[in-house]
């Protein structure tokens, strides 16, 4: 496995490095570079800087190791204090979602929720109903005129649902994806809740947003989901998007700079790969331009006069990535099991791998905002 990184991009990043702990970290001709200083401790500091490229671009460093034996170890030792292993490359950045930002989604989380969380009755409900909501949420612009038109004709035809009301409403779904530093990154395990029977990746662009609301960059994301916790009620996405690794974020964030831009990232294409120790294998993309609400609005309505975050925030702007082929029983459509390596990339970000287990076998969270500001006290970071 490796990153597959884009050339001549400037990339911020962390990594766990044996005797110092968490460092903020980029990638210069294919070498990690450690960049931490008490002008920059954190990623978060780099992202509040004016001019976070050039902070990158011309600071020293110090060499860790080659990036391939570097992402090597990240997938052999992650967890490991003894050997350097790439973290997730956000730190105290609050870690928000948004769902139900593409058609394609929108409408199985509504197959989802009639089905009560059962993938058995999935199936015959996406056969009724399904293309009849898909036709109508054609080319729909979130608020408008026509949306609010739409919801009346459906509310009508008994085919409302509250993921339609964040779907084509005013409003976009914002949510808390998990703690700030509980994010895994690249190679670590990544986890589904035990008890679940019907759950699957969710490959997602992150915007890394500072304080002030302006995105200084993108990374890639797995918002895993449980289809099957959130289907029985949406009172349970808490239970269902926060459990112990359920978030993957990397491998980098890449900086906006003079050869990538927020437009680029709008025309992203995103790739996703599942391979299954059973032989089973999935490939599947979407494309940003599809999705239904625009990048800056999302910011916008999670970051404003109503809630600040002070130490900027990873924001996942939702998925279109729904899988409905069948991976055992006929009608059962798609679910994770053990094992499952789980790829997302795209050429201007890079690859993001993790294997998917358990929630309660992934590595355990244990170091929190108080654990970084002890370690970087003790290293006279700050």
């Amino acid at each position: 496995m490796d990153t597959c990184l884009p050339t001549n991009a400037t990339l911020i990043g962390r990594a766990w490095v044996p005797g110092a702990g968490p460092c903020v970290v980029s990638v210069r001709r294919n070498e990690v570079v450690d960049l931490t200083s008490r002008i920059a401790p954190t990623v978060r500091d780099v992202c509040e800087m004016d001019d976070p490229v050039g902070y990158v671009r011309t600071s020293k460093g110090t060499t860790l190791g080659d990036l391939s034996c570097i992402t090597s170890q990240s997938v052999e030792g992650s967890g490991r204090e003894d050997v350097v292993h790439l973290l997730a490359p956000c730190d105290l950045q609050v870690i928000k979602a948004c769902g139900v930002t593409f058609a394609g989604s929108m409408v199985e989380r509504v197959i989802e929720e009639k089905a009560e969380g059962d993938a058995a009755k999935a199936d015959s409900i996406r056969q009724r109903i399904g293309a009849k909501i898909g036709q109508k949420l054609s080319n729909i612009i979130p608020g408008s005129i026509h949306a609010g038109e739409v919801k009346c004709a459906l509310i009508e035809e008994g085919l409302w649902s509250q993921y339609l009301e964040v779907g084509i409403g005013p409003d976009a779904e914002v949510f808390t994806k998990c703690p700030v530093l509980a994010a895994v990154g690249y190679g670590s395990r990544i986890g589904i809740h035990p008890s679940s029977t019907w759950n699957n990746p969710e490959p997602e662009l992150v915007l890394a947003v500072n304080s002030k609301g302006h995105i200084a960059g993108v990374s890639l994301g797995n918002d895993v989901n449980l289809r099957d916790f959130e289907g029985r009620s949406a009172l349970l996405l808490g239970k269902s998007k926060d459990n112990n690794a359920s978030t993957a974020i990397g491998p980098f964030i890449r900086l906006f700079d003079d050869t990538f831009s927020l437009d680029d990232a709008k025309k992203l294409t995103i790739e996703l790969h599942v391979s299954g120790s059973d032989g089973f294998d999935l490939a599947d993309h979407h494309q940003m331009q599809h999705i239904s609400r625009d990048l800056e609005d999302l910011v916008g309505q999670t970051l404003n006069q109503n809630h600040t975050y002070p130490d900027g925030l990873m924001l996942f702007c939702g998925t279109a990535f729904t899988p409905v082929d069948d991976r055992d029983e006929p009608g059962a459509g798609f679910t994770h099991r053990i094992g499952d390596v789980v790829s997302i990339s795209t050429r201007s970000i890079g690859r993001l791998t993790n294997t998917i287990a358990y929630c309660n076998d992934c590595e355990r969270w244990n170091f929190s905002a108080s654990h970084l500001m002890r370690n970087l006290a003790g290293r006279r970071m700050i």
